[in-house]
């Protein structure tokens, strides 16, 4: 999986967030994540994808496009 079908997933499956609400544009805010669900969900990718997003700074007004890139930059690196 890369980190576009990653993050979809673990929205729809562990944040109840609905398969046609995630697009790149879409603010993180606008899925009703708050700072703590941002937390979960960066734990979450790390473990999935076996990365470190520690300095990736990421807050409710960031997009799915955004985070994509982030940990895209993180896998690459």
């Amino acid at each position: 999986m890369n980190a576009a079908e990653v993050v979809n997933t673990l929205l729809e499956e562990r944040f109840g967030v609905t398969p046609g609400e995630v697009t790149e544009g879409t603010a993180l805010r606008s899925l009703r994540l708050d700072s703590l669900a941002l937390e979960e969900l960066r734990v979450l990718i790390e473990e999935q994808l076996d990365v470190d997003l520690e300095e990736v700074s990421l807050t409710s007004r960031d997009t799915v496009g955004q985070l994509v890139a982030a940990i895209d930059g993180k896998v690459t690196a």
